[in-house]
């Protein structure tokens, strides 16, 4: 029986609905001010723009990017691609965006494995060893990182003895002004060697597939480590030797007052690397060892009562479980470490910072384009670091079946 249009709540209630006014209802309001608020921050954008445009202009400074092919003129010491004094300020760009880079890697590999050492060895049944990680914690976090990076480059590095004095050791030489190795310098048919590493690689990954699969559906363990190992060594050694050893090192030599030739590793880069492991390590530690203590105790006594053996029940049961917990906040550490790196510029190390945004800065005078682009840099690399470990955190998470 059709009901009543008039005594019909839910009828009356659309009714009363359509007829409601623009300004009384809450999704068509909360739609305006979303319209006005971004206008108004467009046009703060805008002001803002036209005013620095205004007055770099009333000082005589020109904008735009076109001083980034002007020669620079100064010297870098340490650089990954090729570079002199008649290079680009573009050129200087990305040496210090490789530099930053190469120090970021560099303490995110090294941070990370010492800070799961520090943060399992915190745990540890050994009363010595559990204290000796808490110390190392303690004292590591609570001491500010620009200070730490003053003592491995003032009072360790900056001790070492004069180039003529140099410490020799199996062909290298340790000095105030680095650490000078023999450098390796390929010859032609070595690319034969990294296709080698290549398929190294890809064979790798499919005998990993291939050995988890197996044990999913059999139970057993393959060796896959030492398969991995085999290949990723002995293939491209393998390779090396069979199209006659394509490669020649280049020894340093003492010339003058300093070595030339061979690899040189700079201080600056060595005590920044070191004071960001060991500041960072002790974070990570922490985190690692909440992730630990946040897997259920049941597990540790399961694996205990199935007679594996403790590294086996760390490395199998305990730590893919606590790495749920551990990769959020180790994202957070990367990203401090990336940042943090831009403290370089206290001792000279030549990162983006100190190249990009301090020597060629003050010679060009282009402001407003150098921060831009230096604070671009450091955004994209938090960005990417992010995404890629938003990915790992992804294929890490416990999956329902």
């Amino acid at each position: 029986m059709p009901s009543d249009p008039q005594k019909d709540p839910l009828h009356a209630t659309g009714a009363s609905s359509s007829q409601v006014k623009f300004w009384n209802d809450p999704g068509k309001r909360a739609l305006l001010f979303q319209i006005l608020l971004v206008a108004a921050l467009v046009g703060m954008a805008w002001y803002l723009g036209k005013n620095v445009v205004t007055n770099l202009e009333q000082r005589g400074i020109t904008t735009g990017f076109r001083f980034l092919t002007q020669e620079a003129g100064f010297g870098i010491p340490l650089s990954l691609i090729e570079y002199s004094e008649a290079s680009s300020y573009g050129r200087t760009f990305f040496v210090g965006l490789l530099n930053t880079v190469l120090v970021s890697v560099l303490g995110i590999i090294a941070a990370t494995l010492l800070g799961f050492l520090i943060g399992v060895a915190r745990l540890s049944e050994n009363w010595l060893v559990a204290k000796l990680s808490a110390l190392y914690v303690e004292i590591f976090r609570n001491i500010p990182l620009l200070l730490q990076i003053f003592f491995w480059y003032f009072a360790v590095l900056r001790a070492l003895p004069a180039p003529r004095q140099s410490i020799e050791f199996f062909g290298n030489y340790l000095n105030i002004r680095g650490l000078y190795l023999p450098q390796p310098v390929p010859e032609a048919g070595f690319g034969w060697v990294w296709i080698a590493l290549l398929v190294a690689c890809v064979a790798s990954w499919l005998v990993k597939r291939w050995a988890h699969r197996r044990q999913d559906a059999t139970g057993q363990i393959f060796p896959s480590s030492w398969v991995v190992l085999g290949l990723i060594v002995g293939l491209p050694l393998l390779t090396f030797f069979s199209v006659g050893s394509p490669m020649h090192l280049d020894h340093p030599e003492l010339r003058g007052f300093n070595f030339r030739g061979g690899l040189t590793i700079i201080p600056e880069l060595v005590a920044l690397w070191l004071a960001l492991t060991i500041y960072t390590a002790a974070f990570i530690a922490e985190t690692v060892r909440g992730g630990i203590l946040a897997v259920p105790h049941g597990q540790l006594e399961a694996s205990m009562a199935l007679g594996l053996p403790r590294m086996r029940t760390l490395r199998l049961v305990i730590i893919p479980q606590a790495m749920r917990v551990i990769i959020p906040p180790l994202t957070s550490q990367y990203l401090n470490l990336t940042k943090n790196s831009s403290l370089a510029t206290a001792i000279g190390y030549p990162d983006l910072v100190s190249v990009f945004a301090g020597t060629t800065l003050n010679q060009t005078g282009q402001a407003l384009e150098v921060i831009s682009m230096t604070m671009a840099v450091y955004l994209t690399l938090s960005i990417l670091t992010s995404l890629g470990m938003g990915w790992y955190n992804k294929r890490m998470a416990l999956v329902e079946r």
